[in-house]
């Protein structure tokens, strides 16, 4: 293989003697480590991608695992698992190192991707006027430690070699646009893990740093504890996946303002299982992190990148990095691979000489003087105890900034699409509700989600009913896997009840019609509550919602 310019950069003399209180870096060795944790990350979830959440809650059978392919590795060029945290480069390389957390709230609610999970809800609180830190605030964040930021880290260990607190502060102005708790302390956890990795090739004390930058109380480190003695005690990957799965999967503890399979715990254990089971090899480490399940390509691709930051591009063969393009860029964003590793080399330059270290040396023999630094982690946060919100709010000027439409103006144009002179209230975020262009066979489909257990979504107007016999008439369906109960109601009284799903309807439709005529001529207000009955797909479905008359 001919390698790029960039790569043959990375070719390096080993490290440096470390005088004491300070550790040395040569640019070219970091050079060859930062680009060796992008192309782990990119190998980890390419090699995963086809089996995200395939398997839940149970070891992915070793017949059932993907094989490689040089090609696959130029897949992760559209993956979410990088692009998004270029989100944070970008703003990084406007901003500098001590951006505002503001301002990073502004580009993050700007971007134009789709997101999920504490990342969509932390968004969607941005374009509401929701400035940060309140963002992720559990009253305004239902997912707060979902994984989202753990999947997001690691640019901000691999611009700051062997300096924790870089990752620690980072977080604390880009974890915390969607993160809380556990789910930030799982970001600031890999950060610090990544920084090691440019001085440290065990992986225990890899880990072991890692643990030193995050709350010692939080069930975050608790599971980081867990694991560095598991796998000490326990030489079967698998029994150790057991293990782990009775105590935070199964223990109701440790399910605490948990999205389930999405909780940062449970798939930050599955990041270790691979990093310390993987023998030091990338293979390992990926099969290992990618069989245990759950997010089964954002946890090898973890891995897999902080193992490769530990050993370096040079260490990865070219049946993993012979076919990758040298073109290609990372979708929604600017960067290339060229320009990425030129940006993350310069913020490396920044965050080292702000930290109090320096670069000697000339062109060709630089080397980083990085001083030895003590983390200082987050004072505790519990997600399902939090502390109060801090009334953060986006200024005006700030709001104008801001130009993609928050949840509220979508929701509200997609329900007048549908039904004119109709609003929507107590809206959950679940489902991704809103504007269906399809939905089994039907064109134009609007889709609302009950705002909890307890509180439905409801659909309401208040108009004069026409003379006559007036009827409402629905056409309304459910999730292939789910049902929920339609409920009318009109001034306040309810006047039908229906379950919807899989037994009420055709096709996976239902139509019906209500005689209004009891109400005719008169003012009233209309109310369809789209009520939750067992909490699992609960979304409504509605593409005709009219009042006709006979």
């Amino acid at each position: 293989m001919r390698h790029p310019w960039w790569l043959v950069l990375c070719l390096a003399a080993p490290l440096l003697a470390q005088p004491a209180g300070e550790r040395r870096l040569t640019v070219a060795e970091y050079r060859d480590k930062m680009l060796g944790g992008w192309l782990g990350q990119m190998i980890g979830v390419a090699w995963g991608a086809p089996t995200e959440f395939h398997w839940q809650d149970q070891i992915m059978p070793a017949d059932r695992y993907p094989s490689w392919s040089p090609g696959l590795i130029n897949g992760a060029f559209d993956q979410d698992d990088l692009y998004v945290e270029m989100t944070f480069l970008g703003t990084l390389e406007r901003g500098g190192l001590n951006v505002s957390i503001r301002e990073a709230g502004i580009d993050f609610a700007n971007s134009e991707y789709p997101l999920w999970c504490a990342n969509r809800a932390g968004r969607n609180n941005l374009r509401e006027g929701i400035a940060p830190p309140d963002s992720s605030h559990p009253r305004f964040n239902a997912c707060p430690n979902d994984i989202d930021y753990q999947i997001e880290a690691d640019y901000s260990g691999l611009i700051a070699p062997g300096l924790p607190q870089v990752p620690i502060d980072l977080g604390n102005t880009f974890g915390r646009l969607m993160n809380y708790g556990d789910g930030l302390y799982a970001g600031q956890f890999v950060g610090a893990c990544y920084a090691a990795a440019f001085f440290e090739s065990d992986r225990r004390r890899i880990v072991e740093s890692g643990l030193e930058a995050i709350p010692a109380g939080s069930q975050y480190a608790e599971m980081v504890r867990d694991l560095l003695a598991w796998s000490a005690a326990e030489p079967d990957w698998q029994a150790c996946w057991r293990t782990i799965q009775a105590k935070y999967r199964e223990d109701p503890v440790y399910q605490q303002a948990s999205n389930g399979g999405i909780d940062a715990k449970i798939n930050g254990a599955y990041v270790l299982l691979g990093l310390l089971y993987g023998d030091g090899e990338l293979e390992p480490t990926i099969e290992i992190s990618c069989r245990a399940g759950q997010d089964s390509d954002c946890n090898p691709s973890t891995a897999a990148g902080i193992l490769a930051t530990a050993r370096g591009a040079s260490w990865l063969s070219d049946e993993y990095v012979g076919e990758l393009s040298q073109t290609a860029v990372f979708s929604h964003t600017p960067y290339d691979m060229e320009r990425l590793l030129a940006v993350c080399e310069q913020l490396a330059r920044d965050a080292v000489v702000a930290s109090g270290g320096r670069i000697e040396g000339g062109a060709g023999a630089e080397v980083l003087v990085i001083p030895a630094q003590t983390p200082q982690p987050n004072e505790l946060e519990l997600s399902w105890a939090p502390g109060p919100i801090a009334n953060t709010f986006f200024r005006p000027s700030e709001r104008r900034r801001i130009t993609q439409p928050g949840p509220t103006a979508m929701m509200a144009a997609a329900v007048e699409k549908l039904a004119p002179g109709w609003s929507v209230a107590k809206l959950g975020p679940d489902m991704d509700p809103g504007w269906r262009e399809e939905w089994r066979g039907r064109q134009g489909v609007l889709l609302t989600h009950p705002q909890d257990r307890g509180t439905a979504a409801v659909l309401s107007r208040e108009l004069t009913l026409p003379a006559g016999r007036p009827r409402l008439a629905l056409s309304i369906s459910h999730h292939p896997e789910g049902d929920w109960d339609l409920v009318v109601r009109i001034n306040g009284e309810e006047i039908a009840r229906q379950l919807v799903g899989p037994t009420t309807s055709t096709d996976g439709w239902l139509e019906l019609s209500y005689d209004l005529s009891r109400w005719a001529g008169q003012a009233v207000r209309l109310e369809l509550l789209n009520m939750a009955n067992g909490w699992t797909w609960e979304a409504a479905y509605w593409h005709r919602l009219e009042i006709v008359t006979e």
